[in-house]
This record gives C-alpha cells, sequence and structure tokens, in this order.
C-alpha cells in the first residue's frame, strides 16, 4: 500500500518508481481522487464550524425572544447536519475509491534493482559449489522417482494434476528436509518456531498483498476462508493492528506449513515432476524490523536460506532479481537457484524479499521508536522480510538429482542421516 502524502510530496519520483515496473504515469489519477476525498473533508468541517457557530447565535436570540431569528437558524442548523451527513458519506465512498486505486499498485523497487522486463533483467551475483560431474547420463527426478516412493499416479488419481503422493523412502526423506529446516532455523538462526492457522480471512490475504489482485491463484473454502499459498501470510499477519516497541524488533518467525497454490498462471509449465505442486511443503522466514534496520536483516535472511543449500552440498546461485520479475509486494528480492544436473540449469528454490513498509501498511502494523516508548511521539510502520528457507519439495528434487546412483538409488546427503533413522541411501523397489 502506498503513502498519499509521498506521493503527493513527491509524484514525479512515484511515476519513476513505477515506471521501472512497466507502469505509465499513475500519480496524477490518484492524486485527483485524493483531492476529490479531501474537498469532501475540508467542506464537511466548514459546515461543521457554521453549525456551530449557528447553535450560538441561537441561544443569543431566544435569549432577546427574538423567535424568528431563532427559526431561521434552527432551520439553517437541520441543512447543515443532512448536508454533513450526506458529506460524510461521500468522502467515505472517495475514500474507498482511493484505497482500492492504491491497493493495486505495486511497491516501488528499491534504487539498487535493475531494471528489466522479465527474468532475462536478473543479475547474477555470486555462486556457490561446483555441480557434479557424472560418469553417467544423470537422470530426472520424475524418472527416479516412482522406485523410491514417489507416487505420481497415487496422486493424481486422489486430487488430480499437480498433486503427488510421498511414500515409503521418498516420505522419510522429505520430512527429514523439513525437520533440518526448522531446526536450523530455529537453533541456528534465531527465528521462532511457530505453528500458524492454515485458513485465513480475507484481511490476511490483503494485508500481505494477495488479494485482490492475485485471488484467481488462491484456493478458497466454501465458508470464505483462503487456504494459505505461503505461511508469509499466517505469520506476518502476527503483527497486523499492532504497535510494537521498538526493544521487540527485530521479530524472526518461521513455520513449516502445506501451501496450496492454483497455479493459474501456470499452464503447460513443468508438468512433469514435483516442481510446481498445488500441494507442497515449505519452511517460511519471516522478519518484522525497524526501517533502518531492513537492508541488513534481507542479507542475513537470504544468508539462512543459503546455509541450508551448502549444508546439503548442493550448487546454487543467487539472482538479484530486476524490477519486472519481482513479487508484487517487493522492493528488493534475491532468488536462490539450485542446480538440477537432469536439466543442466539452475531453478528456483528460495525467494528473500524485502518490502519495506508496503505490506505494514496495508496492515496497519507500526512500532513505537525508542524515543517515544513513554507513549509520546509518532510511532511508524515497520519493515517486513519473508523468504523460503526452503521449498521443501523443490530440495527434495534436488537432492534427489544431485545425489543419484547408476543404479538409481539416491545416497542421503550427511546432515540428513540423523534424521533418517539409519537410512543412508534410498534404493530402488
Amino acid at each position: 500500500m502506498h503513502d498519499i502524502r509521498a506521493i503527493r510530496e513527491d509524484p514525479a519520483a512515484f511515476d519513476t518508481g513505477l515506471q521501472k515496473r512497466g507502469l505509465g504515469p499513475q500519480a496524477a489519477g490518484l492524486l485527483q481522487l485524493d483531492e476529490a476525498r479531501r474537498g469532501k473533508v475540508s467542506e464537511a468541517q466548514a459546515l461543521q464550524t457554521r453549525r456551530n457557530e449557528a447553535s450560538k447565535e441561537i441561544g443569543k436570540a431566544k435569549a432577546t425572544r427574538d423567535e424568528a431569528t431563532a427559526q431561521a437558524l434552527m432551520a439553517e442548523v437541520t441543512g447543515l447536519k443532512d448536508r454533513m451527513a450526506e458529506l460524510e458519506a461521500e468522502a467515505v465512498e472517495a475514500s474507498g475509491v482511493l484505497d482500492a486505486a492504491l491497493a493495486a499498485l505495486p511497491n516501488i523497487p528499491a534504487a539498487d534493482v535493475p531494471e528489466g522486463e522479465d527474468e532475462t533483467g536478473n543479475v547474477e551475483q555470486k555462486r556457490w559449489g561446483t555441480p557434479r560431474a557424472f560418469d553417467f547420463a544423470p537422470k530426472d527426478h520424475a524418472d527416479i522417482g516412482p522406485a523410491i516412493g514417489l507416487d505420481f499416479e497415487g496422486g493424481a488419481l486422489l486430487s488430480g494434476a499437480r498433486f503427488t503422493a510421498l511414500r515409503g523412502q521418498a516420505a522419510r526423506l522429505h520430512r527429514a528436509l523439513g525437520q533440518y529446516m526448522l531446526d536450523t532455523q530455529t537453533a541456528a538462526n534465531g527465528y521462532e518456531e511457530t505453528a500458524p492457522p492454515l485458513l485465513v480471512r480475507d484481511e490476511a490475504m490483503f494485508g500481505t498483498g494477495q488479494l485482490p489482485k492475485f485471488a484467481d491463484d488462491l484456493f478458497r473454502t466454501t465458508d470464505g476462508r483462503w487456504l494459505i499459498p505461503t505461511a508469509e501470510v499466517s505469520l506476518t499477519n502476527l503483527v497486523r493492528e499492532q504497535i510494537l516497541a521498538e526493544t521487540a524488533l527485530p521479530v524472526r518467525l518461521t513455520a513449516l506449513t502445506p501451501c496450496f497454490r492454483s497455479e493459474a498462471g501456470a499452464a503447460g509449465r513443468d508438468t512433469r515432476g514435483l516442481i510446481r505442486q498445488h500441494q507442497f511443503e515449505k519452511v517460511e522466514l519471516v522478519a518484522i524490523t525497524a526501517p533502518e534496520c531492513s537492508d541488513a536483516e534481507h542479507e542475513r535472511m537470504t544468508r539462512a536460506a543459503e546455509g541450508i543449500l551448502e549444508a546439503l552440498e548442493l550448487p546454487y546461485r543467487r539472482m538479484l532479481l530486476c524490477a519486472g520479475d519481482m513479487g508484487f509486494t517487493a522492493r528488493k528480492t534475491f532468488d536462490l537457484e539450485v542446480w538440477l544436473p537432469a536439466q543442466q540449469t539452475y531453478r528456483e528454490i528460495s525467494s528473500c524479499s524485502n518490502c519495506g513498509d508496503f505490506q505494514a501498511r496495508r496492515m496497519d502494523a507500526r512500532y513505537r521508536p525508542a524515543e517515544s516508548a513513554a507513549g509520546k511521539g509518532a510511532t511508524a510502520f515497520v519493515h517486513t522480510l519473508n523468504g523460503s528457507g526452503l521449498a521443501v519439495g523443490r530440495a527434495l528434487v534436488a537432492v534427489i538429482e544431485n545425489y543419484q546412483q547408476p543404479d538409481g538409488s539416491v545416497a542421503v546427503p550427511e546432515v540428513l542421516k540423523p534424521y533418517m533413522g539409519g537410512l543412508d541411501v534410498l534404493r530402488p523397489a
């Protein structure tokens, strides 16, 4: 959500920021809506002032027994009251129109975000690890998977396309990955483990930016709740409509949850295997910080995700997304892409974003600076950040492909062995 006051102060800067997103000028139209709203409010205030004056004059007229003047003034007050009610209703309507227009616009990219229309404009920042040199032709996880417990047919039979049942060894490895990630993010990286609701109301989805723009990408229940597409929704909204003490910041939360996405815009993409599913598990990282700390927190969060890949010894690269490829709420995003030998390419496994105060304005999430701790002084909006630490299904894909053996078995990464009950190799049935 954007601050209309900031747009008033520098409309050119606002339009320049949105231009990086590929959008045309918006400030003039927004300011016109704002002027209409403010005009209604100003007129109502002027009428209130006149109503107060007229009420005093009624008393004076009655004191002098000037009944004609008193009656005329009373009629005026009644008319003023009726008109004020109309103006208040019109102001509320005008505010709703303005808020809807502001809510439809994406976040302004940070100054160091590169320009670009799509993923071709992203900038590689670093690589870690060397892709394994296989002495045989590596197979796709979708070809290896059925023999070790990836039941694509069973999932499709139960629920349709883009659903998979995990069984036996594959289910154990999937659980091990999620538990290892969660243990690392809590014990080593200081995130508080959270078990949030998986069903949320409209206002929670609006707060983190999924509504109204991305309703088609979501699943909705018959009672009007939404299945979360990521635990970011639940975790971030835990501070909605709150004023936090600066000493309570940063708030760092993590959760391992199922996620549900309709993948409405992904027809024909990644139809084989686990890469793009309607239901998947993810360890989510969320941080709530003071504005001056959010850039450092963004780097810290990204390193927390990278640490998982490094511990699993999976080669990856970090990409700085261009303005045209960033998510709706982000002002800056790092994507981590893991090496998949069967595809001979890097694929996204984590996306870590700094949203600035964009989500906080939608949620009305604030903090009170330390100098205002006694209750004096203004509050300010927090900054929110979110990232994957990591997507469990895609991590499973990466482990299967990078640790595959010539006989179709899959070696278990060293850090996962304590979670595997003595199993160190997944052997084909």
